[in-house]
Protein backbone atom coordinates (compact mmCIF):
# COMPACT_ATOMS: atom_id res chain seq x y z
CA UNK A 1 0.00 0.00 0.00
CA UNK A 2 2.84 2.41 0.83
CA UNK A 3 4.40 1.69 -2.55
CA UNK A 4 1.10 2.39 -4.34
CA UNK A 5 0.62 5.69 -2.49
CA UNK A 6 4.20 6.74 -3.27
CA UNK A 7 3.71 5.85 -6.95
CA UNK A 8 0.50 7.90 -7.16
CA UNK A 9 2.21 10.87 -5.52
CA UNK A 10 5.18 10.66 -7.92
CA UNK A 11 2.90 10.47 -10.94
CA UNK A 12 0.96 13.50 -9.75
CA UNK A 13 4.08 15.54 -9.08
CA UNK A 14 6.05 14.72 -12.25
CA UNK A 15 3.40 14.54 -14.93
CA UNK A 16 1.20 17.30 -13.61
CA UNK A 17 3.39 19.33 -11.30
CA UNK A 18 3.86 22.21 -13.70
CA UNK A 19 0.18 22.51 -14.57
CA UNK A 20 -2.30 23.37 -11.87
CA UNK A 21 -5.80 21.94 -11.82
CA UNK A 22 -7.16 25.44 -12.33
CA UNK A 23 -5.98 27.96 -14.85
CA UNK A 24 -3.85 27.31 -17.89
CA UNK A 25 -5.16 26.10 -21.26
CA UNK A 26 -8.51 24.34 -21.37
CA UNK A 27 -8.46 20.56 -21.57
CA UNK A 28 -10.07 18.87 -24.56
CA UNK A 29 -12.82 16.39 -23.87
CA UNK A 30 -11.72 12.76 -24.03
CA UNK A 31 -14.17 10.54 -25.98
CA UNK A 32 -15.28 8.44 -22.99
CA UNK A 33 -17.02 5.82 -25.12
CA UNK A 34 -13.56 4.53 -26.07
CA UNK A 35 -13.25 2.82 -22.66
CA UNK A 36 -16.10 0.50 -23.65
CA UNK A 37 -14.57 -0.30 -27.06
CA UNK A 38 -12.53 -3.52 -26.85
CA UNK A 39 -10.74 -2.83 -30.16
CA UNK A 40 -9.74 0.64 -28.92
CA UNK A 41 -8.42 -0.81 -25.65
CA UNK A 42 -6.40 -3.43 -27.51
CA UNK A 43 -4.90 -0.78 -29.80
CA UNK A 44 -4.20 1.41 -26.76
CA UNK A 45 -2.41 -1.48 -25.05
CA UNK A 46 -0.23 -1.92 -28.14
CA UNK A 47 0.66 1.79 -28.18
CA UNK A 48 1.37 1.74 -24.45
CA UNK A 49 3.78 -1.19 -24.71
CA UNK A 50 5.56 0.19 -27.77
CA UNK A 51 5.85 3.85 -26.80
CA UNK A 52 5.37 4.21 -23.03
CA UNK A 53 6.69 1.07 -21.39
CA UNK A 54 10.27 1.85 -22.42
CA UNK A 55 10.51 4.49 -19.67
CA UNK A 56 7.29 4.31 -17.66
CA UNK A 57 6.34 1.20 -15.76
CA UNK A 58 2.90 -0.06 -14.76
CA UNK A 59 4.10 -2.04 -11.78
CA UNK A 60 0.61 -2.73 -10.41
CA UNK A 61 -0.65 -4.27 -13.66
CA UNK A 62 0.00 -7.81 -14.86
CA UNK A 63 0.13 -8.79 -18.51
CA UNK A 64 -2.42 -11.54 -18.00
CA UNK A 65 -5.01 -8.94 -16.94
CA UNK A 66 -5.20 -8.12 -20.65
CA UNK A 67 -7.39 -11.22 -20.91
CA UNK A 68 -10.16 -8.86 -19.78
CA UNK A 69 -9.95 -6.95 -23.07
CA UNK A 70 -10.07 -10.08 -25.19
CA UNK A 71 -6.39 -10.95 -25.65
CA UNK A 72 -5.10 -14.51 -25.38
CA UNK A 73 -1.79 -15.60 -23.87
CA UNK A 74 -0.41 -16.19 -27.36
CA UNK A 75 -1.38 -12.68 -28.50
CA UNK A 76 0.09 -11.12 -25.38
CA UNK A 77 3.37 -13.03 -25.69
CA UNK A 78 3.68 -12.47 -29.43
CA UNK A 79 2.79 -8.78 -29.57
CA UNK A 80 3.04 -7.10 -26.18
CA UNK A 81 5.78 -8.72 -24.12
CA UNK A 82 9.29 -7.41 -24.71
CA UNK A 83 10.70 -7.07 -21.19
CA UNK A 84 9.21 -10.10 -19.42
CA UNK A 85 9.07 -13.83 -19.89
CA UNK A 86 5.86 -14.85 -18.13
CA UNK A 87 2.34 -13.64 -18.85
CA UNK A 88 1.78 -13.34 -15.12
CA UNK A 89 4.62 -10.82 -14.71
CA UNK A 90 4.03 -7.21 -13.74
CA UNK A 91 4.52 -4.51 -16.37
CA UNK A 92 7.81 -3.27 -15.00
CA UNK A 93 10.28 -1.10 -16.89
CA UNK A 94 13.90 -2.05 -17.52
CA UNK A 95 15.34 1.47 -17.41
CA UNK A 96 17.67 2.21 -14.52
CA UNK A 97 16.26 4.96 -12.25
CA UNK A 98 19.67 6.67 -12.07
CA UNK A 99 19.94 6.79 -15.86
CA UNK A 100 16.36 8.06 -16.14
CA UNK A 101 17.06 10.87 -13.70
CA UNK A 102 20.22 11.84 -15.57
CA UNK A 103 18.43 11.88 -18.95
CA UNK A 104 15.10 13.48 -18.01
CA UNK A 105 15.84 15.27 -14.74
CA UNK A 106 13.53 12.97 -12.77
CA UNK A 107 12.58 9.32 -12.74
CA UNK A 108 9.53 8.82 -15.02
CA UNK A 109 6.47 8.00 -12.88
CA UNK A 110 4.62 4.72 -12.82
CA UNK A 111 1.50 4.93 -14.98
CA UNK A 112 -0.69 2.33 -13.28
CA UNK A 113 -3.14 4.93 -11.98
CA UNK A 114 -2.05 8.06 -13.85
CA UNK A 115 -5.47 8.61 -15.44
CA UNK A 116 -7.10 8.63 -12.01
CA UNK A 117 -4.51 10.90 -10.38
CA UNK A 118 -4.83 13.81 -12.83
CA UNK A 119 -8.51 14.70 -12.40
CA UNK A 120 -9.01 18.38 -11.71
CA UNK A 121 -11.38 21.32 -12.00
CA UNK A 122 -10.93 21.41 -15.78
CA UNK A 123 -11.95 17.81 -16.31
CA UNK A 124 -11.07 14.19 -15.71
CA UNK A 125 -7.60 12.70 -15.72
CA UNK A 126 -8.42 11.23 -19.13
CA UNK A 127 -9.20 14.75 -20.43
CA UNK A 128 -5.81 15.94 -19.19
CA UNK A 129 -3.88 13.07 -20.77
CA UNK A 130 -5.81 13.36 -24.05
CA UNK A 131 -4.89 17.06 -24.25
CA UNK A 132 -1.33 16.62 -23.00
CA UNK A 133 -0.38 13.97 -25.57
CA UNK A 134 -1.63 16.18 -28.41
CA UNK A 135 0.04 19.40 -27.21
CA UNK A 136 3.77 18.82 -27.78
CA UNK A 137 5.66 21.26 -29.98
CA UNK A 138 9.24 21.78 -31.10
CA UNK A 139 11.31 23.95 -28.76
CA UNK A 140 15.06 24.07 -29.34
CA UNK A 141 15.60 25.75 -25.98
CA UNK A 142 14.61 22.57 -24.14
CA UNK A 143 17.12 19.73 -23.52
CA UNK A 144 14.89 17.21 -25.30
CA UNK A 145 13.95 19.60 -28.11
CA UNK A 146 10.28 19.46 -27.08
CA UNK A 147 7.87 21.45 -24.97
CA UNK A 148 4.19 21.16 -24.12
CA UNK A 149 1.36 23.67 -23.90
CA UNK A 150 -0.35 21.87 -21.02
CA UNK A 151 2.89 21.12 -19.15
CA UNK A 152 5.37 23.97 -19.81
CA UNK A 153 9.06 23.02 -19.58
CA UNK A 154 8.18 19.34 -19.61
CA UNK A 155 11.08 16.92 -19.22
CA UNK A 156 9.46 14.19 -21.32
CA UNK A 157 10.23 14.11 -25.06
CA UNK A 158 7.44 13.67 -27.59
CA UNK A 159 7.66 9.91 -28.09
CA UNK A 160 4.74 9.92 -30.55
CA UNK A 161 6.17 12.58 -32.86
CA UNK A 162 6.68 10.19 -35.74
CA UNK A 163 2.94 9.52 -35.71
CA UNK A 164 1.79 13.13 -35.26
CA UNK A 165 4.55 15.05 -36.97
CA UNK A 166 6.44 18.05 -35.59
CA UNK A 167 4.12 20.78 -34.37
CA UNK A 168 5.49 24.27 -33.89
CA UNK A 169 4.06 27.04 -31.72
CA UNK A 170 3.38 30.75 -31.92
CA UNK A 171 4.20 32.34 -28.55
CA UNK A 172 2.75 35.74 -27.66
CA UNK A 173 3.58 37.73 -24.56
CA UNK A 174 0.44 38.60 -22.62
CA UNK A 175 -0.27 40.75 -19.60
CA UNK A 176 1.85 40.30 -16.47
CA UNK A 177 4.43 38.39 -18.48
CA UNK A 178 2.09 35.45 -19.14
CA UNK A 179 2.89 33.65 -22.38
CA UNK A 180 0.11 32.49 -24.70
CA UNK A 181 1.10 29.50 -26.80
CA UNK A 182 -0.81 28.68 -29.97
CA UNK A 183 -0.02 25.42 -31.72
CA UNK A 184 0.68 25.42 -35.44
CA UNK A 185 -0.12 22.41 -37.60
CA UNK A 186 2.87 20.11 -38.22
CA UNK A 187 5.24 21.53 -40.80
CA UNK A 188 6.72 18.04 -40.98
CA UNK A 189 3.78 15.63 -41.28
CA UNK A 190 3.73 12.36 -39.39
CA UNK A 191 2.69 8.91 -40.54
CA UNK A 192 -0.89 9.65 -39.42
CA UNK A 193 -3.37 12.33 -40.36
CA UNK A 194 -4.54 14.70 -37.63
CA UNK A 195 -7.75 12.70 -37.14
CA UNK A 196 -5.92 9.38 -37.11
CA UNK A 197 -3.52 10.68 -34.50
CA UNK A 198 -6.34 12.00 -32.31
CA UNK A 199 -8.02 8.58 -32.53
CA UNK A 200 -4.77 6.81 -31.64
CA UNK A 201 -4.22 9.05 -28.61
CA UNK A 202 -7.81 8.46 -27.54
CA UNK A 203 -7.18 4.69 -27.72
CA UNK A 204 -4.01 5.06 -25.63
CA UNK A 205 -5.76 7.20 -23.02
CA UNK A 206 -8.69 4.76 -22.93
CA UNK A 207 -6.24 2.00 -22.09
CA UNK A 208 -4.58 4.12 -19.39
CA UNK A 209 -7.97 4.85 -17.86
CA UNK A 210 -8.99 1.19 -18.03
CA UNK A 211 -5.65 0.12 -16.52
CA UNK A 212 -6.25 2.34 -13.49
CA UNK A 213 -9.31 0.23 -12.66
CA UNK A 214 -9.75 -2.82 -14.93
CA UNK A 215 -13.01 -3.76 -13.19
CA UNK A 216 -14.63 -0.34 -13.69
CA UNK A 217 -17.06 -1.46 -16.41
CA UNK A 218 -18.17 -4.50 -14.39
CA UNK A 219 -18.48 -2.28 -11.30
CA UNK A 220 -20.77 0.15 -13.09
CA UNK A 221 -22.89 -2.67 -14.55
CA UNK A 222 -23.14 -4.33 -11.16
CA UNK A 223 -24.13 -1.01 -9.61
CA UNK A 224 -27.09 -0.74 -11.99
CA UNK A 225 -28.26 -4.24 -11.03
CA UNK A 226 -27.86 -3.47 -7.31
CA UNK A 227 -29.89 -0.27 -7.60
CA UNK A 228 -32.56 -2.15 -9.55
CA UNK A 229 -32.69 -4.87 -6.92
CA UNK A 230 -33.00 -2.31 -4.13
CA UNK A 231 -35.83 -0.57 -5.99
CA UNK A 232 -37.76 -3.84 -6.36
CA UNK A 233 -37.07 -4.74 -2.73
CA UNK A 234 -38.33 -1.32 -1.59
CA UNK A 235 -41.52 -1.74 -3.63
CA UNK A 236 -42.16 -5.21 -2.15
CA UNK A 237 -41.49 -3.94 1.37
CA UNK A 238 -43.91 -1.07 0.82
CA UNK A 239 -46.64 -3.41 -0.46
CA UNK A 240 -46.01 -5.86 2.40
CA UNK A 241 -46.25 -3.04 4.91
CA UNK A 242 -49.52 -1.87 3.36
CA UNK A 243 -50.97 -5.39 3.43
CA UNK A 244 -49.90 -5.96 7.05
CA UNK A 245 -51.46 -2.75 8.37
CA UNK A 246 -54.55 -2.47 6.17
CA UNK A 247 -56.93 -4.03 8.78
CA UNK A 248 -55.48 -2.16 11.74
CA UNK A 249 -57.81 0.60 12.86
Amino acid sequence: MKKLIASCFAALCLVGGASANTGGPAWDKFPAEKVKDVAALQHGAKLFVNYCLNCHGASFMRYNRLHDIGLTDAQIKGNLMFASEKVGDLMKVAIDPKDAKAWFGANPPDLSVIARSRAGAQGSGADYLYTYLRSFYRDDTRPTGWNNVVFPSVGMPHVLWELQGEQTAHIAQGENGVQHVTLVAPATPGTMSAQEYDDAVADLVAYLQWMGEPAQLQRKQLGIWVLGFLAVLMFLAWRLNSAYWKDVK
